[in-house]
């Protein structure tokens, strides 16, 4: 057979080992097997749930759902009850008695107002320090193994035990800090000292976990850039605001929301150091509500400040979310 121009064989002829391609033929396909069609998600195409599957869920769900959603729905629905301690009548439904009653107590919108600064006094240095130090923390240094180790030490140790030492650490005549400083300042009961020292103290026992979560930030940012931008003449400071805070950002906004609730909910630390005191200038809105309700016994109007704090934590985490989906899609 004469091959056409070009030297190329014709449609029909076939190279050893060579199978030509021929366009589909017209009509319908044939059906796929019963096995492919599985495996496709049967007639809808979509993924079918397997019931068994919650078998392998529950364990993990069920802690979740005893432990914090069945006390959170039982709060809530205390907080609309007159419920006290030692009482033998029958607790009774009030409505919204108790968040009336709440609108016009100052001195848990004082707690509350106390308790923003707190949150405030300990995120912002927490946060500061922290990135600071896992900027540290990730050049070549020596010893660097001993002292990543050293700066999760205070994660280790519970929160009883931190403020334990820390009260050893204010005591007014024999503490570290008066010794060296050479005064007998009682700093946890001075009124004008108390909060600050505490806000210390939360600074303290908070930089661990922002530290290592910034740290792993920081290994994730490549290498090459920040030679590529020294090779371009950019100093310290540029390279940080062009190449690290770009990278970094995600997890420093999602670390900064967080710490920022965390230490809105504090109360171990603060009970132990000064239990509120001295005249409440460390009462956190937490501490204001175990009070009312296991020092007082009024459960029903503690659990009515819960809720408004539950409610403000939901809407810090509502704004959250919603500007990382808006980062998300930009």
């Amino acid at each position: 057979m004469l091959r056409p121009a070009g030297g190329s064989p014709p449609y029909s002829e076939k190279r050893p080992g060579h199978q030509t391609r021929h366009p589909a033929p017209d009509g319908p396909r044939p059906p796929r097997p019963a096995v492919e069609r599985r495996a496709a998600g049967g007639k809808g195409g979509g993924r079918r749930w397997d019931p068994g599957a919650w078998f392998l869920v529950l364990p993990a769900l069920l802690p979740i759902l005893v432990l914090s959603v069945g006390p959170l729905l039982y709060g809530i629905a205390l907080a609309f009850t007159d419920a006290q301690s030692g009482r033998t009548d029958p607790t009774e439904w009030i409505g919204l008695l108790n968040f009336r009653d709440l609108r016009q107590d100052t001195l848990f919108w004082e707690s509350f107002r106390i308790g923003l600064v707190w949150a405030a006094g300990v995120t912002v240095p927490q946060f500061l320090l922290s990135l600071g130090l896992a900027l540290l923390l990730n050049q070549n240094l020596r010893f660097r193994w001993l002292a990543r180790t050293l700066a999760i030490v205070p994660w280790a140790m519970p929160e009883v035990v931190v403020g334990i030492m820390w009260r050893l650490v204010y005591h007014p005549d024999a503490g570290i800090l008066n010794e060296t400083l050479g005064t007998h300042r009682d700093w946890l009961g001075s009124l004008g000292s108390a909060l600050p020292a505490v806000i210390v103290v939360g600074v303290w026992a908070g930089m661990p976990q922002t530290t290592v979560a910034l740290l792993a930030g920081l290994q994730n940012v490549p290498r090459e850039l920040h030679e590529a931008a020294a090779m371009d003449g950019a100093g310290a400071w540029r390279r940080f605001r062009t190449v690290t805070w770009p990278a970094l950002r995600p997890v420093a906004v999602a670390m900064g929301a967080l710490a920022f609730i965390w230490n809105l909910n504090s109360f171990a630390l603060v009970y132990v150091l000064t239990n509120g005191g001295p005249g409440g200038r460390t009462r956190l809105p937490m501490l204001f509500a175990y009070e009312e309700a296991f020092r007082y016994g009024q459960f029903g109007y503690a659990a009515a400040m819960g809720c408004v704090l539950v409610a403000v934590v939901s809407v810090l985490l509502a704004v959250f979310l919603v500007g990382r989906l808006k980062g998300d899609r930009t």
